[in-house]
């Protein structure tokens, strides 16, 4: 389990460190609750139940570096994920998204990237729901990435394009 002062990733909130564990009454009911505050935001505080399984389900371990660049390895080998059905797709993206699986996020990307290259080509715009996946599954992964190299993002860009080519 998790212990004050740990470094985790909340689902789609990002990188947090968990600040406290501490007993709250709510509406009559006291629970054991981690507080948790995101590294890059000092506004934002989120308190998680203990004895959630759901929402403690979004609590994740932070990758560590070497985890990160086999991810950033495999990048070419992934399989992007389209699906044709926009409905589908939406439903797909979305729960991959609450999920933050670091390779379909991957996997995401490089379709709806492949998609909206191809869409500019023909002078036509993305989704507006494929362009939030998008931004939403580039913002998961460059805050956990970001964090453990310590890179500011042009950094991160040039360091996965870097390591991209090294491995082909």
């Amino acid at each position: 389990m998790y212990k004050v002062n740990d470094i985790v990733r909340y689902g789609i909130n990002g990188i947090c460190k968990i600040v406290a564990i501490e007993e709250k009454v709510l509406l009559g009911t006291s629970k054991m609750y981690f507080v948790l505050k995101p590294i890059n935001e000092d506004k934002s505080t989120y308190y998680v139940p203990a004895d959630n399984q759901n929402i403690l389900g979004k609590i994740h371990r932070v990758l560590s570096e070497d985890e990160i660049h086999e991810l950033i390895d495999s990048i070419p080998d992934q399989k992007p994920i389209w699906i044709d059905n926009e409905r589908e797709r939406k439903e797909a993206y979305k729960k991959i998204i609450t999920n933050a699986d670091h390779a379909e996020l991957i996997r995401m990307i490089k379709a709806i990237y492949a998609q909206k290259q191809i869409r500019e080509e023909n002078s036509r715009k993305l989704h507006i729901s494929d362009e939030r996946f998008l931004k939403d599954a580039v913002k998961l992964l460059n805050n956990e990435f970001q964090y453990v190299l310590k890179l500011s993002e042009d950094e991160l860009m040039e360091y996965i394009f870097e390591h991209i080519e090294k491995a082909n």
